[in-house]
């Protein structure tokens, strides 16, 4: 068989294009023709050889605009291209990728991975809605991340008759004990909480920074990133008198992630609203086998990924308070520390390793064809 993934930007930024260049790489692996189009800035127009049987071919972007791509040349690209394809894998939200494959005349098998809803650009979706709706119906299977943000889609309610769940899966994270060590000889006696991402509004690090202030002094709050919000927080930190017990690190270089996750007792997902849909950095984080303390985010998968009970706690959001409590709770002693941890390492291997995710997608694959 041979697949096309149909997308977004290139090169790969955020989780929706990393899990598209990992299916693509992912598939080739195991000797299934698989390619991706989506589009770049600079450089458009080529074709990249990513791996033995799999290319990246990208069109020009125009502009961005509310978070997606202007690209008419990926409907021109897609015309040529589609009757190449046995499968045609949409990853969603991605108006130009719907656009493209109405306008392709494509007609054979499509897979539709809906990664989110279309959440902050209400008064676009309502333009988006007779085209997003016929990608739906278009679509031979939809592919949702968690059980429980199909469910909640109100965009999917129609669709639960082909609807199915393959779980984000991901590399584990390649220990540096010596990263984590220098990083922990640092915090002397320290427990340390961290997190990882972008400092915006829908990450509710607000709480993250005011629960510092309800934990022992024997916990320093880590927070990794950079966004509109680290002036905010800083000042934040300042009137709360935190200096010592929160850490903003700015931006954490890719090669010392593993060191910062291997150094942290317990990874942070304080996020508050639903575009939060799934969490990668949890489970990059599980991986290590650390707990995660997330949140209860009505309709996300965030409190699927992390098992509440086995591979850490999750509270309801906007609480800095049972932020705290439930870090103390799982760093109250030893054995439950080490069973937490034993979950979370267990629950990554068994759901979100990236060979669960190739193999599902491709059992998927196979019964359509």
């Amino acid at each position: 068989m041979k697949i096309l993934q149909l997308g977004k930007f290139w090169p790969v930024k955020g989780g929706v294009e990393k899990v598209m260049y990992d299916l693509t790489c992912g598939l080739a692996a195991k000797g299934v023709a698989c390619d991706m189009l989506c589009s770049e800035t600079e450089g458009a127009g080529r074709i990249i050889n990513v791996a033995p049987n799999a290319h990246v071919v990208t069109s020009n972007t125009w502009l961005k605009a509310a978070a997606t791509t202007i690209s008419p040349s990926t409907v021109t690209y897609l015309r040529g291209m589609a009757d190449d394809y046995d499968i045609i894998h949409v990853h969603h939200p991605d108006p130009m990728a719907a656009l493209a494959l109405r306008l392709s005349g494509y007609k054979g098998k499509v897979v539709l991975h809906w990664h989110s809803d279309i959440l902050k650009q209400k008064r676009l979706l309502k333009l988006y809605e007779p085209l997003q709706q016929w990608l739906i119906d278009r679509a031979d299977a939809v592919v949702g991340t968690s059980p429980e943000y199909i469910s909640h889609s109100t965009a999917l309610a129609n669709a639960a008759g082909k609807t199915r769940c393959i779980p984000i899966g991901i590399e584990p994270m390649t220990p540096d004990h010596a990263g984590a060590a220098k990083i922990r000889a640092g915090f002397p006696g320290k427990k340390i909480i961290f997190f990882l991402g972008r400092l915006i509004p829908y990450k509710g690090l607000e709480y993250l920074v005011t629960a510092a202030a309800h934990l022992p002094e024997d916990y320093v709050v880590v927070i990794g990133g950079t966004g509109p919000l680290e002036n905010d927080l800083r000042q934040q930190r300042a009137a709360l008198k935190l200096d010592n017990r929160v850490v903003l690190l700015g931006e954490v270089p890719e090669e010392m992630k593993a060191a910062w996750y291997g150094a942290c007792d317990i990874f942070c997902l304080p996020s508050v609203m639903k575009t939060e849909a799934f969490g990668i950095v949890q489970i990059e984080a599980m991986s290590l086998g650390k707990p995660v303390v997330a949140t209860r985010i009505d309709g996300s998968g965030t409190a699927w990924v992390n098992s509440h009970g086995v591979s850490g706690l999750n509270v309801e959001v906007r609480d800095a308070r049972a932020l705290a409590k439930a870090m103390t709770d799982i760093l109250a002693d030893p054995d439950t520390y080490a069973a937490y941890s034993r979950g979370a390492a267990d629950r990554f291997r068994t759901i979100f390793h990236i060979d669960t995710m190739i193999d599902n997608t491709l059992r998927l694959y196979r019964s359509l064809l």
